[in-house]
């Protein structure tokens, strides 16, 4: 999973919530993992949830996973008013968006990662933690099936079942290899320490290898082939700070063997970086030229075998297949077999991810929630509720809207379709008088008033803004954060609420705001101490600044002094020392 920050102070509102979604009558199903957690709240009245009595237990919340939306999740909730139990197959936090400087000694294993127990040392009496697997998700018995990660053995009682009212998953995601032939077998990833870890050994064993009296030429060439599949973020920041540590420390100590050193890019499409500004793929490329780092677009890996990857050319449709030593998968993610299995239960089959609404509750289960990589936000689309929200506006029943009454709950509507605002912002429009104009007929240009079909014709193209947040730990950190928030003065919303009118589903107003992520920029370091950063308001960073950009801001970003001061101690100790080549 990759961070993303563009300035310190930026970074300073990075886990700030922008709302507060709605929680349900049912129990909330908290899972969070390394990646993604699922959050989802029911657009109808079913928001409502019993009163509590002054002698009532705590309700009881399940916390899947400790990645990032689950552990943003933790951190800011007030775990007094709640029973919260933590379920994970790790013992720790690993700020993922270093896992590439792992890789190469940048940084150390453990200068990255935070015991939970650590985290969460001051809230010890109302947490409990325990290191396990969640395997399958009841919901019909709010029930969660565990195996513990620690001493099972094959009797099976290393299994339990944990209760829940409220499920939080924040299980992350997984690996997506497409079913390409041979990628799980001869392929690396990097979404672990312990992939991180597992392909630092394997780039000391290639060079140990090639060094070898009875290695020919053309075998060092294969062994000294490092293959990056996938051009996104993840695959270009590896292969940057794969070519630093060639450069900067592995050719001084393997001298002989320097000329063989080869390392290739593929990607599908067109330009690496596809998802940043064009100005950042094209400088990323012209850099990576530079530096000899090989970039073949327009090919798809077809099938990896032990000592060749096939790769076939979109435009002419031949195969090309090249010999390699180290292979690092980093194309896309993937499902994890227990969020599949519980979209099967509950009729969402088809789907990359969890399905939530705005307030990120899983629309099938009232008491469950889901953030993070494992989950997607379905925003509703106005045109779906044209007609009730028309109804709504037109307060005197007349048939016709006034520019008072669209005004009047214009903030509702914005609220509840932000697409309506994205859309106007895209064309340029100041004031919803703008998009009316364009729909009204002759007959009502001159009292500014619009019947159902003008209204209709004037939000058409609205719903074209619509889009899903990138599976990034941003938007993860937020939604945890924005949860949390929500869990928080639960009682005080049911009393006092907060949200946008309710278009469908019953009157009043929904208890919280809907989860609205706010980008805050992205890095992608490209190596010899540069980088590159897109900023909101279409700015774009490059260069050594930027670098130093990065380094603030993801020092600043670590999730204790600890972490903090063992970073910055490990870039000084690189800047100073060199890496580390020991093959530990």
């Amino acid at each position: 999973m990759r961070f993303f920050f563009f300035t310190s102070r930026a970074a300073s509102r990075f886990l700030d919530g922008i709302g507060r979604p709605g929680v349900s009558t049912a129990a909330l199903l908290l899972t969070a993992a390394s990646g993604g957690g699922l959050v989802a709240y029911a657009d109808s009245a079913a928001e409502s949830a019993p009163e509590p009595s002054q002698n009532a237990p705590k309700k009881k919340v399940l916390v899947l996973g400790t990645g990032w939306a689950g552990t943003s999740f933790l951190k800011n909730l007030d775990c007094s008013q709640y029973e919260v139990k933590v379920i994970s197959p790790r013992n720790y936090f690993a700020f993922t968006p270093l896992l590439p400087s792992v890789t190469c000694g940048t940084v150390e294993p453990r200068s990255i990662i935070e015991p939970i127990r650590r985290m969460f040392e001051k809230k010890s009496k109302d947490v409990t933690f325990y290191e396990a697997e969640c395997f399958k998700i009841d919901a019909s018995k709010k029930t969660v099936h565990c195996r513990s990660a620690v001493g099972t053995n094959l009797d099976g009682n290393g299994d339990f079942l944990l209760d829940y009212d409220y499920l939080v998953v924040a299980l992350g995601a997984t690996v997506n290899t497409f079913n390409t032939p041979g990628v799980l077998e001869h392929c690396h990833f990097l979404k672990e320490v312990e992939d991180a870890q597992k392909i630092r050994r394997s780039v000391i064993d290639c060079f140990e290898k090639a060094s070898l009296p009875n290695i020919s030429e053309e075998e060092k060439r294969k062994t000294l082939h490092f293959v990056v599949i996938g051009g996104g973020p993840t695959g270009v920041e590896f292969a940057a700070e794969l070519h630093d540590f060639l450069v900067e420390d592995l050719v001084k100590l393997y001298p002989a063997i320097q000329e063989f050193v080869k390392i290739t890019i593929i990607q599908s499409g067109e330009h690496i970086l596809n998802m940043f500004d064009e100005r950042i793929a094209a400088f990323a490329e012209e850099k990576f030229q530079r530096d000899g780092i090989e970039v073949a677009t327009g090919f798809r890996v077809v099938r990896v075998s032990d000592d060749l990857i096939t790769m076939k050319s979109k435009s002419v449709g031949e195969e090309v297949s090249v010999p390699y030593g180290l292979a690092v998968w980093s194309a896309g993610i993937g499902t994890r077999p227990v969020i599949m299995d519980f979209m099967q239960q509950i009729g969402q089959t088809n789907r990359r991810a969890l399905a939530t609404n705005e307030w990120l509750r899983v629309r099938e289960c009232e008491s469950v929630y889901a953030i993070g990589d494992c989950a997607t936000v379905s925003q509703r689309k106005i045109m779906d509720d044209i007609s009730m929200v028309f109804k709504m506006a037109d307060k005197d029943n007349s048939g016709t809207l006034t520019l008072k009454e669209i005004y009047d709950v214009l903030e509702d509507i914005c609220l509840r379709y932000p697409q309506v605002e994205l859309y106007m912002k895209s064309m340029h429009m100041l004031d919803i008088a703008d998009l009316i104009k364009g729909a009204i007929g002759d007959a009502h240009k001159e009292s500014m008033v619009v019947n159902i079909e003008e209204f209709k014709k004037a939000l058409s193209h609205v719903d074209s803004q619509v889009k899903s947040a990138p599976a990034t730990a941003q938007v993860a950190s937020q939604q945890g954060n924005y949860l949390a928030e929500c869990f928080n003065k639960m009682d005080k919303c049911k009393e006092q609420p907060e949200g946008p009118l309710r278009m469908t589903g019953g009157s009043g107003r929904h208890f919280f705001r809907p989860f609205r992520y706010k980008h805050l920029g992205q890095f992608a370091p490209l190596g010899g101490e540069q980088a590159a950063a897109e900023l909101p308001g279409d700015w774009v960073s490059m260069g050594h600044s930027t670098q130093w950009l990065w380094y603030s801001v993801y020092a600043s970003k670590q999730v204790s002094w600890r972490t903090r001061v063992l970073v910055v101690s490990d870039w000084t100790r690189r800047f100073v020392f060199g890496r580390d080549s020991s093959r530990i």
